[in-house]
């Protein structure tokens, strides 16, 4: 019995000594850090409390004057956190070679809806880039606007039945649910009719009620190899099996009745029929329709309502855009085209003034594809480790963006966005491995926000939270306790 003590407290002590020359990695490099907690690293309180914002502008704002980068550990994984924009556009652009990579959670084994582009690395990623790029051409956005205009007519009697108190996060969710579905797998989804329709159900499933809590699903994230040894899984198993289904539905559809669409659903169809080299499976068909969904309904539906409220708390910014938005459909016979769009900058500075303040990332994410010799330095990163860039944090840097709580659109004024660094602004990342759907994104954000405030103006309720609190149990950036506003019908001049 003494002898099995003994080695137990032999063992013990041995990995004790491992875990501590394993956190001390940072300093023996001579590169500055906060020090590390055993088993946690730099993530105490992350999901308890803590969003990554939390945690990633802690850091910023301890190093960010003295250091260009720092060391940092998400529980066990090595991090190398940057702050200096000009090795930040060297990252994600110049040297891209170097860090092609994400490094992000994939289990196509256990959770093949996993195997998307927003995680896959590698070959499998830049095959999937290469194809998947012309779903969002010029073209096939003018090919789309159509579709998103019919949504947002939807929008605006959906709206007629709920003026008074709102939660805007739900309204927006709703329409973009419809727009994604109809353009991605040209599926009336009903959303907007129905707030209990099923694909509405199913994206909040994935968003307010994940599998994981955020502690977990920031291990998944931050250990990828060992989550895939453990067999974990992403998604729960009724979101897999409902978009496993009707993918699988729409196929059989489309080939029985031999129906040919100029959206995503008929394109990953080309890629994966029979014959093609390299094809997709129907696996892989179905994990970038589900990707390009959530990613679609759920960022655009946050940017929408984070937009909405800051109008409701700035209402000389409300009643200008409400202007330029009735100004340009008088020009334009009061209907809304592709090219009147274009001709609305201020709601083009609004958006971008609330992807500044609520970039929906906190921080996006790099792994070194090869051994990189950081510039101006005697550091040298080895292959494997993780990068990040904490977009929200530089996003409410003073020093980039003057009292950077406040919303302020004029910050994206020409003249403003020339004289700042390209890197200062990164909601939708930068360089090759950038958000895919940008262009799509931000055209149904300014389709939503003109029918919206054609037709209604909004205001703070008692329940309008002040400042918004963001919820811990996600990694993207939400609000703890919703967007509640009061929406009210214009009355005609």
């Amino acid at each position: 019995m003494w002898t099995l003590l003994a080695l137990v407290l032999v063992a013990g002590a041995l990995i004790y000594s491992r875990l501590l020359e394993h956190y001390d990695y940072w300093r023996r490099k001579g590169v500055a850090g906060e020090k590390p907690v055993l088993f946690l690293g730099n993530m105490s309180g992350l999901g308890k409390g803590l969003h990554w914002t939390d945690i990633n502008r802690r850091i910023y704002e301890k190093f960010s004057k003295t250091e260009r980068f720092c060391g940092y550990f998400t529980f066990f994984s090595k991090a190398f956190f940057v702050m200096d924009l000009e090795l930040i556009k060297k990252i994600t652009i110049s040297d891209f070679s170097s860090f092609a990579d994400r490094g992000l959670f994939h289990n196509v084994k256990d959770d093949p809806l996993t195997g998307n582009l927003l995680f896959l690395d590698g070959p499998e990623w830049r095959w999937l880039r290469q194809n998947l790029t012309q779903v969002f051409t010029s073209g096939k956005m003018k090919f789309m606007f159509p579709t998103m205009l019919s949504v947002g007519e939807k929008l605006t009697k959906a709206c007629e039945l709920q003026v008074g108190e709102i939660e805007a996060k739900d309204l927006c969710a709703r329409f973009s649910t419809d727009v994604i579905g109809s353009c991605a797998f040209g599926l009336e989804c009903n959303s907007l009719n129905d707030p209990n329709s099923e694909f509405r159900r199913m994206g909040r499933s994935v968003t307010t009620n994940p599998l994981h809590t955020g502690m977990v699903q920031g291990f998944m994230f931050a250990q990828p190899k060992l989550a895939r040894m453990l067999h974990m899984r992403l998604f729960r198993p009724e979101v897999s099996e409902f978009f496993l289904k009707t993918v699988r539905q729409t196929l059989a559809y489309r080939k029985r009745e031999n129906v040919q669409r100029s959206d995503l659903i008929q394109l990953l169809m080309d890629l994966g029929e029979e014959g093609t080299k390299d094809g997709l499976s129907f696996e892989q068909i179905a994990a970038q329709a589900m990707v390009f969904f959530l990613a679609g309904f759920d960022t655009s539906s946050t940017t929408m309502s984070f937009c909405l409220y800051e109008l409701a708390l700035n209402p000389d910014v409300q009643d200008r855009l409400r202007s330029e938005i009735l100004e340009v459909l008088a020009k334009n016979n009061h209907q809304l085209t592709y090219e009147s769009i274009q001709e609305m900058p201020y709601l083009d500075q609004v958006v971008a003034e609330t992807l500044r303040k609520y970039p929906i990332l906190p921080h996006i994410v790099r792994q070194t594809t090869k051994k990189y010799d950081v510039p101006d330095s005697r550091l040298t990163l080895e292959p494997g480790m993780r990068v990040m860039i904490p977009v929200h944090s530089i996003q409410h840097d003073p020093e980039l963006y003057p009292e950077p709580e406040n919303f302020d659109p004029s910050r994206f004024e020409p003249d403003q966005v020339k004289a700042r660094h390209p890197m200062a602004y990164l909601p939708f990342g930068e360089g090759p491995r950038n958000c895919i759907g940008e262009r799509f994104g931000k055209m149904q954000v300014k389709i939503g926000i003109a029918y919206i405030l054609r037709d209604f103006q909004f205001r703070q309720s008692e329940r309008t939270q002040i400042p918004l609190k963001f919820s811990s149990r996600t990694f993207l950036i939400g609000t703890q306790e919703g967007i509640h506003l009061i929406m009210e019908k214009l009355t005609a001049p």
